[in-house]
Protein backbone atom coordinates (compact mmCIF):
# COMPACT_ATOMS: atom_id res chain seq x y z
CA UNK A 1 0.00 0.00 0.00
CA UNK A 2 1.85 3.08 -1.04
CA UNK A 3 1.43 6.43 0.71
CA UNK A 4 -0.27 9.20 -1.25
CA UNK A 5 1.02 10.34 -4.61
CA UNK A 6 0.50 13.32 -6.90
CA UNK A 7 -2.88 15.02 -7.41
CA UNK A 8 -2.78 14.64 -11.18
CA UNK A 9 -4.25 12.13 -13.58
CA UNK A 10 -3.51 9.40 -11.04
CA UNK A 11 -6.46 10.66 -9.00
CA UNK A 12 -8.85 10.27 -11.93
CA UNK A 13 -11.04 7.21 -12.16
CA UNK A 14 -9.65 4.50 -14.39
CA UNK A 15 -11.63 3.34 -17.38
CA UNK A 16 -14.27 1.48 -15.38
CA UNK A 17 -17.40 3.03 -13.88
CA UNK A 18 -18.64 2.39 -10.37
CA UNK A 19 -21.98 0.78 -11.17
CA UNK A 20 -24.37 0.05 -8.33
CA UNK A 21 -27.61 -1.89 -8.75
CA UNK A 22 -30.31 -3.10 -6.38
CA UNK A 23 -29.33 -6.13 -4.30
CA UNK A 24 -31.74 -9.06 -4.01
CA UNK A 25 -35.26 -7.96 -3.10
CA UNK A 26 -34.12 -4.59 -1.74
CA UNK A 27 -34.22 -1.33 -3.69
CA UNK A 28 -30.93 -0.31 -2.10
CA UNK A 29 -27.37 -1.52 -2.50
CA UNK A 30 -25.20 -1.77 0.61
CA UNK A 31 -21.67 -0.38 0.44
CA UNK A 32 -18.85 -0.61 3.01
CA UNK A 33 -15.58 1.34 2.68
CA UNK A 34 -12.42 0.01 4.34
CA UNK A 35 -9.54 2.44 4.76
CA UNK A 36 -5.92 1.33 4.72
CA UNK A 37 -2.50 2.91 4.20
CA UNK A 38 0.19 1.96 1.76
CA UNK A 39 3.77 1.32 2.91
CA UNK A 40 5.53 4.26 4.50
CA UNK A 41 8.34 4.77 7.00
CA UNK A 42 9.12 8.50 6.81
CA UNK A 43 6.48 9.96 9.12
CA UNK A 44 5.78 9.61 12.84
CA UNK A 45 2.12 10.64 12.44
CA UNK A 46 -0.19 11.55 9.57
CA UNK A 47 -3.57 12.57 10.96
CA UNK A 48 -6.50 13.71 8.81
CA UNK A 49 -10.14 14.55 9.42
CA UNK A 50 -12.39 13.02 6.76
CA UNK A 51 -15.62 15.02 6.95
CA UNK A 52 -17.51 13.62 4.01
CA UNK A 53 -17.35 10.72 1.57
CA UNK A 54 -19.72 10.63 -1.36
CA UNK A 55 -20.37 9.04 -4.72
CA UNK A 56 -20.91 11.16 -7.81
CA UNK A 57 -23.01 9.85 -10.66
CA UNK A 58 -26.54 9.35 -11.84
CA UNK A 59 -28.95 7.68 -9.44
CA UNK A 60 -32.14 6.27 -10.87
CA UNK A 61 -35.16 8.45 -10.20
CA UNK A 62 -33.11 11.53 -9.33
CA UNK A 63 -35.03 14.42 -10.85
CA UNK A 64 -32.01 16.71 -10.69
CA UNK A 65 -29.78 14.21 -12.44
CA UNK A 66 -26.88 14.85 -10.06
CA UNK A 67 -26.93 11.54 -8.29
CA UNK A 68 -24.58 12.46 -5.45
CA UNK A 69 -24.93 9.91 -2.67
CA UNK A 70 -23.37 10.71 0.71
CA UNK A 71 -21.78 7.68 2.38
CA UNK A 72 -20.22 9.53 5.34
CA UNK A 73 -21.29 12.87 6.80
CA UNK A 74 -20.00 12.65 10.37
CA UNK A 75 -16.31 13.68 10.60
CA UNK A 76 -13.81 10.91 11.31
CA UNK A 77 -10.28 11.74 12.49
CA UNK A 78 -7.66 9.03 12.06
CA UNK A 79 -3.90 8.56 12.06
CA UNK A 80 -3.28 7.01 8.67
CA UNK A 81 -0.05 5.41 9.83
CA UNK A 82 -1.93 3.13 12.21
CA UNK A 83 -3.72 1.61 9.20
CA UNK A 84 -0.64 0.17 7.47
CA UNK A 85 -1.04 -3.57 6.89
CA UNK A 86 -4.55 -3.28 8.33
CA UNK A 87 -7.96 -2.01 7.32
CA UNK A 88 -10.58 -0.07 9.28
CA UNK A 89 -14.25 0.39 8.42
CA UNK A 90 -14.71 4.01 7.39
CA UNK A 91 -18.27 3.42 6.17
CA UNK A 92 -20.36 0.42 7.17
CA UNK A 93 -23.42 -0.81 5.26
CA UNK A 94 -24.33 2.52 3.63
CA UNK A 95 -27.50 2.27 1.56
CA UNK A 96 -27.06 3.41 -2.03
CA UNK A 97 -29.82 3.80 -4.64
CA UNK A 98 -29.44 1.88 -7.90
CA UNK A 99 -27.56 3.85 -10.51
CA UNK A 100 -24.23 4.50 -12.15
CA UNK A 101 -21.60 6.32 -10.10
CA UNK A 102 -18.44 7.53 -11.80
CA UNK A 103 -16.49 8.85 -8.84
CA UNK A 104 -15.86 8.33 -5.15
CA UNK A 105 -14.72 11.49 -3.35
CA UNK A 106 -13.20 12.29 0.04
CA UNK A 107 -13.58 15.70 1.68
CA UNK A 108 -10.71 16.31 4.11
CA UNK A 109 -11.09 19.37 6.34
CA UNK A 110 -7.92 19.31 8.42
CA UNK A 111 -4.85 17.40 9.44
CA UNK A 112 -1.27 17.37 10.59
CA UNK A 113 1.94 15.46 10.00
CA UNK A 114 4.67 14.83 12.56
CA UNK A 115 8.08 14.28 11.03
CA UNK A 116 11.65 13.77 12.15
CA UNK A 117 13.54 16.88 11.14
CA UNK A 118 16.72 18.72 12.18
CA UNK A 119 17.47 16.14 14.87
CA UNK A 120 14.04 16.45 16.47
CA UNK A 121 10.33 15.98 15.88
CA UNK A 122 8.29 18.71 14.20
CA UNK A 123 4.57 19.17 13.57
CA UNK A 124 3.02 20.80 10.49
CA UNK A 125 -0.73 21.39 10.71
CA UNK A 126 -3.52 22.97 8.71
CA UNK A 127 -4.14 25.23 11.71
CA UNK A 128 -2.62 25.79 15.12
CA UNK A 129 -6.16 25.19 16.43
CA UNK A 130 -6.81 22.00 14.47
CA UNK A 131 -8.95 19.80 16.73
CA UNK A 132 -7.03 16.66 15.85
CA UNK A 133 -3.79 17.92 17.44
CA UNK A 134 -2.71 16.27 20.70
CA UNK A 135 -3.05 18.35 23.85
CA UNK A 136 -0.20 20.81 24.28
CA UNK A 137 1.23 20.21 20.81
CA UNK A 138 3.47 22.91 19.39
CA UNK A 139 2.89 23.55 15.68
CA UNK A 140 6.13 24.31 13.84
CA UNK A 141 4.72 25.08 10.41
CA UNK A 142 1.83 25.00 7.96
CA UNK A 143 0.32 22.00 6.21
CA UNK A 144 -1.60 22.97 3.09
CA UNK A 145 -4.35 20.84 1.53
CA UNK A 146 -5.28 22.38 -1.85
CA UNK A 147 -8.95 21.72 -2.77
CA UNK A 148 -9.26 18.90 -0.23
CA UNK A 149 -12.04 20.59 1.74
CA UNK A 150 -14.13 21.86 -1.18
CA UNK A 151 -15.10 19.48 -3.98
CA UNK A 152 -13.19 16.61 -2.41
CA UNK A 153 -10.41 14.29 -3.55
CA UNK A 154 -11.12 11.78 -6.28
CA UNK A 155 -10.39 8.12 -5.64
CA UNK A 156 -8.73 6.28 -8.50
CA UNK A 157 -9.83 2.68 -9.01
CA UNK A 158 -7.42 0.11 -10.32
CA UNK A 159 -8.14 -0.48 -14.01
CA UNK A 160 -8.30 -4.22 -13.47
CA UNK A 161 -10.69 -4.08 -10.53
CA UNK A 162 -14.41 -4.51 -11.13
CA UNK A 163 -16.21 -2.46 -8.48
CA UNK A 164 -19.74 -2.98 -9.71
CA UNK A 165 -22.52 -4.41 -7.57
CA UNK A 166 -24.72 -7.02 -9.16
CA UNK A 167 -28.19 -8.15 -8.17
CA UNK A 168 -26.62 -11.38 -6.88
CA UNK A 169 -24.61 -9.60 -4.17
CA UNK A 170 -25.81 -8.52 -0.75
CA UNK A 171 -22.80 -6.35 0.03
CA UNK A 172 -20.05 -4.49 -1.80
CA UNK A 173 -16.86 -3.78 0.15
CA UNK A 174 -14.45 -1.24 -1.33
CA UNK A 175 -10.86 -1.04 -0.10
CA UNK A 176 -9.52 2.53 -0.14
CA UNK A 177 -5.73 2.83 0.00
CA UNK A 178 -4.47 6.20 1.32
CA UNK A 179 -0.77 6.38 0.46
CA UNK A 180 0.86 8.55 3.12
CA UNK A 181 4.47 8.62 1.98
CA UNK A 182 3.61 9.94 -1.46
CA UNK A 183 0.86 12.29 -0.29
CA UNK A 184 2.75 14.65 1.96
CA UNK A 185 5.85 16.56 0.94
CA UNK A 186 7.85 19.60 1.93
CA UNK A 187 7.15 22.63 -0.22
CA UNK A 188 10.02 23.64 -2.47
CA UNK A 189 12.18 26.50 -1.28
CA UNK A 190 12.60 27.75 2.26
CA UNK A 191 8.97 28.39 3.16
CA UNK A 192 8.94 25.65 5.82
CA UNK A 193 5.51 24.52 4.64
CA UNK A 194 4.33 21.02 3.89
CA UNK A 195 1.73 20.22 1.25
CA UNK A 196 -0.70 17.32 0.94
CA UNK A 197 -1.13 16.20 -2.66
CA UNK A 198 -2.91 12.93 -2.00
CA UNK A 199 -3.08 9.77 -3.98
CA UNK A 200 -6.01 7.62 -2.94
CA UNK A 201 -6.64 4.35 -4.75
CA UNK A 202 -9.59 2.01 -4.49
CA UNK A 203 -10.56 -1.51 -5.40
CA UNK A 204 -13.17 -4.07 -4.57
CA UNK A 205 -11.87 -5.76 -1.40
CA UNK A 206 -12.09 -9.17 -3.04
CA UNK A 207 -9.56 -7.96 -5.60
CA UNK A 208 -6.95 -7.03 -3.00
CA UNK A 209 -4.11 -9.45 -2.36
CA UNK A 210 -1.25 -10.06 0.01
CA UNK A 211 2.44 -10.94 0.06
CA UNK A 212 3.81 -13.62 2.38
CA UNK A 213 7.56 -13.51 2.93
CA UNK A 214 9.24 -16.58 4.43
CA UNK A 215 12.78 -16.88 5.76
CA UNK A 216 14.75 -20.02 6.62
CA UNK A 217 18.32 -20.56 7.77
CA UNK A 218 18.87 -23.51 5.43
CA UNK A 219 22.27 -25.06 6.10
CA UNK A 220 23.61 -21.89 7.75
CA UNK A 221 24.38 -22.27 11.46
CA UNK A 222 23.07 -19.33 13.48
CA UNK A 223 24.74 -18.48 16.82
CA UNK A 224 21.36 -18.42 18.58
CA UNK A 225 19.67 -21.07 16.47
CA UNK A 226 16.65 -20.54 14.18
CA UNK A 227 15.08 -18.17 16.75
CA UNK A 228 17.61 -15.58 15.60
CA UNK A 229 15.51 -15.21 12.42
CA UNK A 230 13.08 -13.21 14.55
CA UNK A 231 15.67 -10.42 14.44
CA UNK A 232 15.11 -10.02 10.69
CA UNK A 233 12.50 -7.78 9.06
CA UNK A 234 10.90 -7.81 5.63
CA UNK A 235 10.50 -4.54 3.74
CA UNK A 236 7.81 -4.12 1.06
CA UNK A 237 8.44 -1.39 -1.52
CA UNK A 238 5.73 -0.28 -3.94
CA UNK A 239 6.11 1.16 -7.43
CA UNK A 240 6.35 4.71 -6.09
CA UNK A 241 9.10 3.82 -3.64
CA UNK A 242 7.02 3.81 -0.44
CA UNK A 243 8.19 1.28 2.13
CA UNK A 244 6.57 -0.79 4.85
CA UNK A 245 8.51 -2.91 7.34
CA UNK A 246 7.19 -6.02 9.13
CA UNK A 247 9.14 -8.17 11.58
CA UNK A 248 9.34 -11.93 11.10
CA UNK A 249 7.45 -14.27 13.43
CA UNK A 250 7.82 -18.04 13.84
CA UNK A 251 5.62 -20.19 11.63
CA UNK A 252 7.45 -23.43 12.48
CA UNK A 253 10.63 -24.14 14.41
CA UNK A 254 12.74 -23.40 11.33
CA UNK A 255 10.55 -21.11 9.19
CA UNK A 256 9.67 -17.50 9.94
CA UNK A 257 7.09 -15.40 8.11
CA UNK A 258 6.12 -11.78 7.55
CA UNK A 259 2.73 -10.95 6.01
CA UNK A 260 1.72 -7.83 4.07
CA UNK A 261 -2.05 -7.64 3.76
CA UNK A 262 -4.67 -5.56 1.90
CA UNK A 263 -2.50 -4.77 -1.10
CA UNK A 264 -3.89 -3.40 -4.33
CA UNK A 265 -2.87 -5.34 -7.45
CA UNK A 266 0.58 -4.41 -8.73
CA UNK A 267 4.30 -5.17 -8.60
CA UNK A 268 6.24 -4.81 -5.35
CA UNK A 269 9.86 -5.26 -4.30
CA UNK A 270 10.78 -7.23 -1.17
CA UNK A 271 13.97 -6.57 0.78
CA UNK A 272 15.37 -8.06 3.99
CA UNK A 273 16.90 -6.19 6.91
CA UNK A 274 19.05 -8.20 9.33
CA UNK A 275 19.89 -7.69 12.99
CA UNK A 276 22.33 -4.91 13.85
CA UNK A 277 25.96 -5.87 13.32
CA UNK A 278 25.20 -8.76 10.97
CA UNK A 279 25.91 -9.28 7.29
CA UNK A 280 24.17 -12.02 5.33
CA UNK A 281 23.39 -13.35 1.88
CA UNK A 282 20.36 -15.21 0.52
CA UNK A 283 19.59 -17.60 -2.30
CA UNK A 284 17.37 -15.00 -3.99
CA UNK A 285 18.75 -11.79 -5.40
CA UNK A 286 17.51 -8.85 -3.38
CA UNK A 287 15.27 -7.05 -3.64
CA UNK A 288 13.02 -9.82 -4.88
CA UNK A 289 9.94 -9.08 -6.97
CA UNK A 290 6.41 -9.93 -5.85
CA UNK A 291 3.48 -9.55 -8.23
CA UNK A 292 0.09 -9.22 -6.54
CA UNK A 293 -2.91 -10.22 -8.61
CA UNK A 294 -6.59 -9.78 -7.87
CA UNK A 295 -7.52 -11.79 -4.80
CA UNK A 296 -4.23 -13.70 -4.75
CA UNK A 297 -1.30 -14.31 -2.42
CA UNK A 298 2.25 -13.86 -3.64
CA UNK A 299 4.96 -15.90 -1.88
CA UNK A 300 8.58 -14.83 -1.58
CA UNK A 301 10.84 -17.44 0.04
CA UNK A 302 14.33 -16.51 1.20
CA UNK A 303 16.95 -19.00 2.43
CA UNK A 304 20.10 -17.72 4.12
CA UNK A 305 23.33 -18.75 2.40
CA UNK A 306 25.70 -16.96 4.78
CA UNK A 307 25.49 -15.19 8.15
CA UNK A 308 28.41 -13.22 9.61
CA UNK A 309 28.57 -11.29 12.84
CA UNK A 310 30.69 -8.23 12.19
Amino acid sequence: MNPLRHLTSTLLLATGLLCLTACGNSDKAHVTLKLTDAPGDTFEKAVVTISKVYLKGSAEGDANGKGDVVLLSEPVTTDLLTLANDAADLVKDAEVPPGTYKELRFVITGGYVQVKQDGGSRIFATSANYEGLPAGAHVDGDLQMPSASSSGLKVKFDKDADVSITSDEDQKVILVDFDVAQSFGKEAGNSGRWVMRPVIKGADLKFSGNVRVTLEAGSVSLPQGPAQLAGFSAVLINAEGSRETVSFAASTNTRYVADFNYLLPGTYQVELVGPAGVSFTTDLARPATATVGSGTESDVHFVLTSFTVQ
